[in-house]
């Protein structure tokens, strides 16, 4: 009878081992490499300084926005909400159908973002294939087979045939951990990629929503000059009349055909801005220029979001994906110091294998078993101090890599409190720009029944419609001014993408 602890299983299995010495070889490989320690720094992520949780600026931000409800849909107060988080398709805050369209257009044929995230698949399969070669042992079968003739003393040519079949294995004992360090700064290359690829997720939606409202804004300066040069042409007219009639001198025409001629020159600049704009959005989608079927933006169709989350200070750092990659590559050059501390140490290898051959005569078949155990250490002695300096180079690189993450944390920083200054701003602009606008056209309605009633002169009436023009236009690039700004806040903000189900933190 057997007993439960140790079965026939057990028994078999224990027999095996015994049989086949290059199975002790692996497990002992096995059982050294995980009692091993790891040399170099052990990483851990930056602290953010105090001075950075306090706030985005020295002053407090303000609860709102100002309001310039005459400036139509562009003008309306946002509130903002600090420690509020970002939905991960920001962009729909807008409210534009044409806009959700164009951006899931861009998400999946962008050929920029499909490269980023083919390079991500590629880093994450070179740390698959070099955690397979370093974590675990090497096992390779070999077989062969061959006729041979030998002649012997004495005797006749014989003819035979040789077959062999064997198992190969070895392994590096990773005792000082650079296996493991290296493994460490390969997983680390794959987050940085990883947040690359986010990045450029980020700047793709960024870039879509900003040529978007910058097409609403050329052509709502478009369709402004040519109303206002169809407001001058008319009035061109009535003054060549007057010319012709003697009530005018031939000046009062000369001076009104030149801001007729100065509009139409306007035309053009804003044609070629919007049609490159057009063609912008078409390489953005991953469309030829000349395909068409682009929907087209006007300021009117887009919401202003009423409300700016404003994340923690203290998050930012982990919801900006340029400030996790420059984490990220800190983090490999602290694997690569393990690596070139490890590559100071002894390194033990071990080899064994196992296998039979058989030599077939014409009237026997001799079969042997064959099997070998080896071991060997490289203890590094003299290498003329390279390994040293190859060491003192890592920790250079990582003091390097340790500067620019700070580098990228300030930048992020700013970016959020130059953006929430831009949207604080806009909205006052946009109400001093409204205010302008409106005190324009009224102007030069007056000014207008002035002149026709006699009352001021010609010269008068043309200050009043330039006037009038440069309002306009200001207040339309105004309006896009607080779309524009609002998009890159969210983008400075993190763009919300750890809010999506596959992202894991």
């Amino acid at each position: 009878m057997y007993s439960r602890s140790n079965p026939p299983s057990a028994r078999r299995r224990q027999a095996a081992v015994g049989r086949h010495p290059w199975r002790r070889l692996a497990l002992f490989a096995l059982v050294l490499s995980q009692a091993g320690c790891a040399v170099g720094p052990d990483f851990k992520s930056p602290i953010l300084p105090d001075a950075a949780k306090r706030g985005y600026s020295e002053s407090p931000l303000p609860t709102a926005t100002a309001s310039a409800e005459q400036a139509g849909p562009a003008g309306a107060s946002q509130r903002l909400l600090n420690g509020g988080e970002l939905p991960a398709q920001w962009w729909t805050l807008f409210r534009s159908p044409e806009l959700d369209q164009l951006i899931r257009a861009a998400l999946e044929h962008n050929p920029t973002l499909e490269a980023a995230q083919a390079a991500l698949v590629q880093t994450r399969e070179n740390y698959n294939a070099a955690s397979g070669s370093l974590l675990f042992p090497n096992v390779n079968a070999q077989l062969g087979g061959g006729r041979q003739r030998a002649i012997l003393a004495g005797t006749n040519p014989s003819e035979f045939n040789v077959y062999s079949a064997t198992v190969n294995v070895s392994y590096t004992l990773d005792l000082f951990g650079g296996s493991r360090r290296q493994l460490e700064g390969l997983m680390a290359a794959a987050d940085y990629q990883r947040f690359q690829t986010e990045a450029a997720y980020q700047t793709l939606v960024a870039n879509v929503v900003t040529a978007a409202v910058q097409e609403a804004s050329l052509r709502g300066q478009l369709q402004s000059t040519r109303e206002l040069l169809k407001a001058q042409e008319a009035q061109l007219a009535i003054v060549d009349k007057q010319v012709a009639l003697g009530a005018q001198a031939r000046s009062a025409s000369l001076s009104q055909g030149t801001l007729v001629a100065q509009t139409r020159a306007q035309l053009p600049p804003q044609e070629k801005a919007l049609a490159q704009t057009r063609n912008l959005l078409a390489t953005l989608v991953g469309r030829f220029p000349g395909e068409g079927g682009l929907p087209e933006f006007r300021l009117e169709s887009l919401k202003l979001p009423d409300e700016l989350p404003v994340s923690l200070p203290s998050d930012l750092a982990r919801q900006r994906p340029d400030i996790r990659a420059s984490e990220a590559l800190l983090r490999q050059a602290s694997a690569n110091v393990g690596v070139a501390t490890a590559n100071q140490y002894p390194q033990i290898t071990l080899n064994g294998s196992y296998g039979t051959q058989h030599t077939v005569l014409p009237s026997m078949d001799v079969g042997n078993t064959l099997w070998n155990v080896t071991g060997g250490l490289l203890q590094p002695l003299f290498n003329g101090g390279a390994l040293s300096a190859k060491r003192r180079a890592a920790e250079a690189a990582y003091r390097q890599a340790e500067a620019q993450y700070r580098a990228t944390v300030l930048k992020g920083f700013q970016n959020v409190a130059d953006s929430l200054r831009a949207v604080e701003a806009d909205a006052i602009a946009l109400k001093a720009q409204a205010d302008a606008e409106s005190q324009a056209r009224e102007s030069l309605e007056v000014h207008t029944r002035q002149y026709k009633l006699g009352g001021i002169s010609y010269l008068a009436l043309l200050d009043a419609e330039r006037s009038y023009q440069q309002a306009k236009i200001g207040l339309i690039q105004a309006q896009a001014a607080r779309y524009s700004d609002t998009a890159a806040l969210f983008v400075a903000l993190g763009g919300g993408w750890w809010k999506q189900p596959a992202a894991a933190d």
